[in-house]
């Protein structure tokens, strides 16, 4: 009978990964603690190498640079005038169909 393969969860994985990234255990003392093969250690170390600077390069939630902000402002200025426009066209036109 086929043993059911286990599914770890993304923190479990990102644990395991830094632990292997400090470098204070071997892979095979990593592997045994947690339970995986050593070879998954290692992909996931790999994977979190791969990814790291990705974590400060997003869009999103970025406090560093002030040139964002003030484009999303001025983005965010024009539609809602956009949508002032659309909204008192909308009111003119329902006023004139009596509605």
């Amino acid at each position: 009978m086929k043993a059911k393969r286990r599914r770890h969860d993304t923190t479990f994985k990102a644990r395991v990964a830094l632990e292997a990234l400090k470098g204070q255990k071997t892979i095979q003392q990593i592997a045994t603690e947690y339970e995986v093969h050593p070879v998954q250690v290692s992909d996931w170390k790999k994977t979190l190498l791969e990814r790291l600077p990705e974590a400060f390069e997003g869009k999103s939630g970025s406090r560093g640079g002030g040139g964002d902000f003030e484009s999303e402002r001025s983005e965010l200025h024009s539609k809602i005038g956009e949508l002032t426009v659309k909204l008192d066209f909308a009111v003119k036109k329902s006023r004139q169909l009596g509605l």
